[in-house]
């Protein structure tokens, strides 16, 4: 069901019920109303004639006491209302031309109904000192009047009702015009197409919704833009390590002995580089991506200096040539534990495969404010003011350097993400420092 038919419906139905329960409340009011009027009638009628009466009794008294009990006529007063004037002996003074005895014959003064010849009469009676004059109507006129009054209310009621359902769909119509322009906007869109949508020329009503879709295109188009660079680097960095693999096997099948095991060997070496390669591609997707790193651990500033710099001698079979140097207490980091090992590890694996096996590496960390400064200070060549600015580019090696260029990338990739920083600047002894700020949990 279409938004405009739901609305159209909604708001049509409302209506109905609520206009119909005012119709029935205004018709039994109605009703109330003409039967009381009428009954107004009767008792009026019965007053006036019994007022006339009194006025000459010399006309009516003699003729109650005469043998002729026939009773004198009186002019109709109207269709299907009837008069009877009585003494209180029960002689019958006057009535109406057609009057029906039953109908009007009644002992007890007020109102009073009763069924004669299949018909329903209403009468009222009333009493002076020597009358008795009643008045009665039959109840098929009162209906037929009330039926009268009710097709002249209805009537009108039910074409306005049908006209404002009218209204109300071209009202809805035209209201949501704003909506079909901007379903049809986003129709005519390409897939490709993750341009804003134009804010001129909506409606005021219609901006959050624009701004939220316009919001929605931008993640959109940042989701498929990482997708595309994550699928383009891994097609350009994975082929040259799997060409070499494959040639290394190829080597193995036509050779033997020591030929044979040095095949073996590099093709060892380049499924390491792969696998490390695809770890660091991985990582730095899930960095850039809605991953959630919350371990539900907390992440210590010494505590990730000393898993770091454990992960980072490991790898590179030095353990003594790391120094740690601590100022100050340490702090809980608003970084995930993980995280912050890795990217602290990264740096140190720079700074332990740039500097001579001889030399020490040192690692400081200090607070200053609500960041954690880690500093990572080797003695390699350093880096060149144009080597400093691309060393932060993704697959970007010094040389014919070894690793997979990636690790910096991640580093200010893990740093962006909590709002932390990186710099690397050439120490005036020689190499380079490394400075990584991580934010502190409050």
């Amino acid at each position: 069901m279409s938004l405009r038919l739901r609305l159209l419906l909604l708001i049509g139905i409302s209506l109905s019920l609520l206009w119909g329960a005012v119709a029935i409340w205004m018709l039994r009011s109605l009703d109330d109303e003409v039967h009381q009027t009428l009954d107004q009638r009767l008792a009026m009628s019965a007053q006036m004639v019994a007022g006339l009466m009194s006025q000459n009794p010399a006309a009516w008294d003699g003729r109650s006491h005469t043998q002729d009990k026939s009773a004198l006529s009186m002019p109709s007063m109207a269709k299907g209302f009837d008069c009877q004037i009585t003494s209180l002996r029960g002689d019958v003074i006057m009535r109406t031309p057609g009057a029906t005895v039953d109908a009007v014959a009644m002992r007890k003064p007020g109102y009073s109904e009763r069924v004669i010849k299949g018909e329903r009469w209403r009468s009222y009676t009333f009493e002076t000192d020597s009358l008795r004059v009643t008045t009665a109507d039959r109840l098929a006129e009162r209906d037929l009047l009330l039926q009268n009054v009710a097709i002249a209310a209805v009537v009108p009621f039910v074409v306005a009702m049908i006209g404002s359902l009218i209204v109300l769909w071209l009202g809805v119509k035209s209201g949501l015009l704003p909506l079909e322009r901007l379903r049809q906007a986003l129709a005519r869109r390409t897939p490709e197409t993750m341009t804003p949508i134009p804010e001129r020329a909506m409606s005021r009503d219609l901006m959050p919704l624009v701004s939220t879709l316009n919001a929605l295109l931008q993640r959109v188009h940042v989701t498929i833009h990482r997708e595309r660079r994550f699928t383009s680097d891994a097609a350009h960095e994975l082929r040259t390590p799997l060409t070499a693999i494959k040639t290394h096997l190829q080597v193995t099948r036509i050779t033997q002995g020591k030929d044979a095991a040095l095949a073996l060997d590099y093709a060892e070496e380049g499924v390491a580089r792969l696998q490390r390669t695809l770890d660091q591609l991985l990582t730095l997707s899930q960095i850039e991506g809605p991953f959630s790193w919350d371990d539900g651990k907390l992440a210590d500033a010494e505590e990730v200096a000393r898993l770091a710099i454990r992960d980072a001698s490991a790898s590179s079979n030095a353990p003594a040539r790391i120094v740690f140097k601590r100022a100050g207490k340490s702090a809980p980091l608003a970084v995930p534990q993980a995280l912050a090992i890795t990217a602290l590890r990264n740096l140190l694996d720079n700074a332990l495969r740039h500097t001579p096996a001889e030399q020490d590496i040192a690692l400081e960390m200090q607070l200053a404010g609500n960041t954690c400064v880690f500093r990572v200070l080797d003695q390699g060549g350093g880096l060149s003011a144009e080597e400093l600015a691309m060393v932060k580019q993704r697959f970007w090696r010094r040389g014919s350097g070894q690793g997979s260029g990636l690790g910096l990338s991640i580093v200010a990739a893990i740093a962006d993400r909590f709002g932390g920083a990186i710099e690397l600047k050439p120490r005036a002894e020689g190499g380079l420092e490394a400075s990584l700020a991580l934010p502190i949990k409050n």
